[in-house]
């Protein structure tokens, strides 16, 4: 296989769209994946926190690694997202990634154990010694507790599988010294959502978007801007994806964007506990900053 995948579009980190039973709907699944598709996404990263892999069984993982790859074209690009707290579990589940089709897997540090940097680069070599996938790191300290350093990052860097990492610190400094540093050998990914076109100016060609799982035309369209040359349209596509990827940030993120989703017509379900329903007024707010996006 070839290592050296180039990433690039809009990627939803996707929703897992639950029934009222609170199983799995993989009929919504797949009018949410047929709506991306229409708006021009270029592929697909199931499990990830945006996905609720946290209260899903093994076998649910497994089951919505299948569905995705199966409804995946082939020129989509797939990245599992494969996290645990332990080595040992995040082995298992990037294997079973792999036996499915998944030839990328998307890694933040393990949670719990705040790992030193050491600790951090033995993690990332043993699973990429004991399965055959490329890695994408994702950076986000605010929900792991840990960092991926310059010297992790140095570390991997003539390493053809470590292909890129998700920045989500929303530290632009941090991304523009990541581009920089790693041209041509660590491709900067966006992850930081409202400062996306940001991004995009300091050579992220790529976005791994949990609000596009709600927003998914604007989002798209502001990366076809911005690759166009069109930067004042870009920059008028940010200032209202802004107000609304604002008010995602401010907490309960998720449930915002699976009611963001119902917004735009197509109903995901609730969050799983401990995650609790918005307020009236939580959703009224989204409701506002979303509504110049609705129609879009």
């Amino acid at each position: 296989m070839s290592y050296n995948v180039k990433l690039s579009g809009v990627m939803p980190a996707l929703v897992t769209p639950f029934d009222e039973a609170g199983k799995i709907d993989f009929n919504a699944f797949e009018n949410l994946m047929s709506h991306f598709r229409e708006a021009g996404v270029s592929g697909w990263v199931p499990n990830g926190s945006t996905g609720e892999y946290f209260s899903q069984s093994t076998e649910e993982r497994r089951a919505v690694l299948q569905f995705v790859k199966e409804y995946a074209n082939d020129d989509e690009i797939l990245i599992a997202g494969t996290n645990a707290p332990a080595t040992r579990e995040v082995i298992e589940q990037t294997a079973l990634a792999k036996e499915i089709g998944y030839d990328n897997v998307l890694l933040a540090p393990p949670f719990y154990t705040r790992p030193t940097q050491e600790e951090l680069i033995n993690h990332y070599e043993t699973v990429l010694d004991a399965v055959d996938v490329n890695l994408v790191l994702y950076s986000y300290p605010m929900k792991d507790g840990a960092d991926i350093s310059f010297e992790l990052l140095d570390h991997f860097a003539d390493n053809p599988r470590v292909i890129g990492i998700k920045e989500s610190s929303g530290v632009l400094q941090r991304a523009i010294d990541i581009s920089s540093r790693y041209e041509g050998k660590i491709q900067l990914i966006s992850g930081s959502d409202d400062i996306a076109l940001d991004f995009m100016f300091w050579g992220a060609d790529s976005w791994i978007c949990g609000p596009s799982n709600c927003m998914a035309n604007a989002c798209c369209e502001l990366d076809r801007a911005f690759k166009a040359g069109e930067l004042a349209k870009a920059k008028e596509i940010m200032k209202t994806l802004y107000r609304a990827m604002n008010i995602l940030e401010s907490g309960k993120f998720v449930q915002k964007i699976k009611y963001g989703c119902e917004l735009q017509g197509l109903p995901v379900g609730e969050c799983r506990a401990p995650l609790g329903p918005l307020t009236e007024k939580e959703k009224a707010e989204l409701r506002t900053a979303m509504e110049p996006l609705l129609n879009g």
